[in-house]
């Protein structure tokens, strides 16, 4: 059976995230060392022990992300063999390591500039992202488009295509805020703003582009040992020179996540494995392909006894 590893991306950290893995797993701790010592602070302590404010902010849930998947990839990828990669967000670096793109210092260090980045441009210029549950997805896009035109310099965009009839979008701040019942006049059951500190995935995140391209190609990227399926063309890519330019392209482009799922299942795959904490990617590839076999490994309980 054909077998994918999903990473999953922000809003699924905890405070105490990784820290039974941590205290069982030499390997696990082994790993956590580095990151603090390769970042130069002690991610593991806010990932251990909080407070929840600070693992909220954007640069430092993001490597905390990172690193607690690359953490389950490296204690399951000798018993499960994966045909493919996929990352939500910021875990499509997870999969690049996963996929043996990148190197666990290489990837660590993109991450965590990519979060500070993110952060700070979000500090610049004010944005929000509310997810849009219900509706067609065409009378999302059109009234995004909508808004954006008439938006006197404002933006809202298609962030993320989490699953059929679930997209998230992405905007200014003040704007979208005021805007957001409009999308229940076209069909939204619920929309609900996400507790974030910018407009990801949108070109509010220009800011935060430059920086993180020059140091994307800076650093070494090999060919996928297996297929990357990227979040902005939601198509398998190999060639490390296509990832790059793909990852570059993510920051400011939604997140083509039921695209990516549905073109896996068309490429044969049938068994989706989530690595990270919680369960969200879990949750949304059985709304997007109910019938595909499903798990997930993050905690020291899942690890346990890993099925081949």
């Amino acid at each position: 059976m054909k077998t994918a590893l999903l990473a999953v991306g922000q809003g699924s950290q905890f405070v105490g995230m990784i820290k039974d893995l941590y205290g069982k797993f030499p390997a696990a701790k082994n790993l956590v060392d580095r990151a603090d010592e390769i970042l130069g602070y002690k991610l593991s302590e806010i990932c251990f022990e909080g407070p929840a404010e600070t693992l909220k902010e954007t640069r430092y849930t993001q490597p905390a992300l990172f690193l607690h998947s690359a953490v389950v990839t490296d204690l399951i990828r000798e018993k499960i063999q994966f045909d493919a990669v996929a990352g939500h967000s910021v875990g499509e670096y997870a999969a690049l390591y996963g996929a043996g793109v990148l190197d666990f210092e290489s990837a660590l260090k993109l991450v965590a500039l990519r979060g500070k980045l993110m952060f700070n441009a979000g500090e610049y210029a004010p944005g929000t992202m509310f997810a849009v549950i219900g509706g067609e997805q065409a009378d999302v896009e059109n009234l995004c488009e909508k808004l954006t035109l008439e938006g006197n310099g404002n933006v809202v965009v298609p962030a993320n295509y989490n699953s059929p009839g679930q997209i998230v979008v992405s905007g200014s701040a003040e704007y979208l805020r005021e805007k957001a019942p409009e999308f229940k006049k076209v069909g939204a059951k619920i929309v609900k703003e996400l507790v974030v500190s910018g407009a990801f995935h949108s070109p509010l995140m220009l800011p935060a582009k430059e920086e993180l391209a020059k140091a994307i190609h800076d650093a070494k990227f090999c060919d996928a040992k297996v297929p990357v399926y990227s979040n902005v063309y939601a198509k398998a890519l190999t060639n490390a020179d296509e990832i790059k330019e793909a990852l570059i392209a993510q920051l400011t482009s939604p997140v083509k996540w039921t695209q990516s799922i549905l073109e896996m299942e068309s490429d044969g795959i049938e068994r989706f494995i989530e690595v990270g904490p919680g369960k969200v990617l879990q949750g949304l590839v059985k709304r997007i392909l109910p019938n595909s076999k499903i798990e997930g490994f993050g905690s020291e309980s899942e690890l346990t006894e890993v099925p081949a």
